[in-house]
């Protein structure tokens, strides 16, 4: 997983140092993993760290192989996160959840990993991943898996989003 600091202002609309690192976006030469591959992710800083806000990414092309029967399991993948420094890289999360196309993983560990991989490399200060799978013999599964940054309120806030949570 490959990150960068900046140390330009916020908006002064010039490449800066937020963007150094950043080997995908704009590559015309995209290379896809054929399989789960988490060293695809990239970060950049958050130019607004003074505030909490929320980023929500709606993926409805996920795709991952049940472990099992190798049949392919179809989902739209919900992540939301309140950032702190870090933030990831939107063609880096779209190659990272490509990555899955080939890899054998059942639902709830589809979320686990993608919020795991997340944390890693963004450390936020809150996450949640949700995964809304087609159905298959009648029969849909929405896992959903958070965290909350341990010893802030966005741990008991992703405690209290657990345990409210309702598709």
């Amino acid at each position: 997983m490959k990150e960068t600091i900046s140390t330009a202002g916020a908006h002064d609309g010039a490449r800066d140092k937020t963007v150094e690192g950043l080997s995908l976006l704009g590559n015309k030469r995209t290379v896809y993993a054929q399989d789960y591959d988490p060293s695809v992710l990239e970060a950049f800083e958050n130019r607004h760290q003074d505030r909490d806000y929320r980023v929500r990414f709606e993926c409805p092309e996920f795709t991952a192989l049940c472990p099992i029967t190798g049949q392919p399991d179809f989902a739209t993948i919900y992540i939301e996160y309140i950032p702190d420094v870090r933030m990831v890289e939107s063609k880096s999360l779209k190659l990272y959840l490509f990555s899955f196309r080939s890899h054998g993983a059942f639902h709830e560990d589809c979320v686990n990993i993608i919020m795991d991989d997340l944390i890693r490399l963004m450390d936020p200060k809150y996450i949640e991943v949700t995964g809304d799978f087609s159905p298959r013999g009648g029969i849909s599964i929405v896992p959903f898996c958070n965290y909350g940054r341990p010893g802030t309120p966005y741990e008991s806030y992703a405690r209290e989003r657990m345990l409210a949570f309702h598709h």
